[in-house]
């Protein structure tokens, strides 16, 4: 079971396309009562399926161009002060725990590659990493997006 349906998954998509539009604009669109509007918002956000309406904001914009993923390896029992020190790096984005090689995944962005090197060096100055493998990206083709995903479950 996928947890929404079809009137869940045009509620998404109207607030993945614009985040602004209030419930009664949202009923008006999906010709429902206001009521219903907010009674499945609610229960799409109490799920966890929708965990905020906030703006995406755009590195890039904020001075931020160069992206990279470095893979980290990490000494054996030290993932909660690792994990503690890399919240505390402004351009670590987002942290994966991974299988394969490394044990972790952080997305990172720097104002230029020259940049890229001082958040490098203060990701990796932490003891309990080990080891760091980092690429940089050059160009975002397919930009985070869940709107497909929200389509296909709604369809199931």
């Amino acid at each position: 079971m996928t947890g929404i349906d079809s009137l869940d998954g045009a509620l998404l998509a109207i607030l993945a396309e614009d985040p602004r539009p209030g419930v009664l604009e949202c009923s008006r669109r999906l010709g429902v009562a206001r009521g219903t509007v907010q009674a499945r918002l609610d229960r799409l956000r109490a799920k966890g399926v929708i965990r905020g309406f906030g703006p995406q904001l755009d590195p890039a914009g904020l001075g931020y161009p160069v992206t990279a993923f470095a893979t980290l390896e990490i000494s054996q029992g030290q993932g909660a002060d690792v994990r503690a020190h890399l919240a505390s790096v402004p351009e670590v984005l987002e942290l994966h725990t991974i299988t394969g090689q490394g044990d972790m995944l952080c997305r990172i962005v720097a104002r230029s590659n020259a940049d890229l090197q001082r958040v490098i060096d203060r990701v990796v100055g932490f003891d309990g990493i080990v080891r760091a493998s980092t690429a940089i990206a050059l160009e975002n083709p397919v930009p985070f997006r869940v709107l497909p995903l929200v389509r296909q479950a709604a369809a199931d």
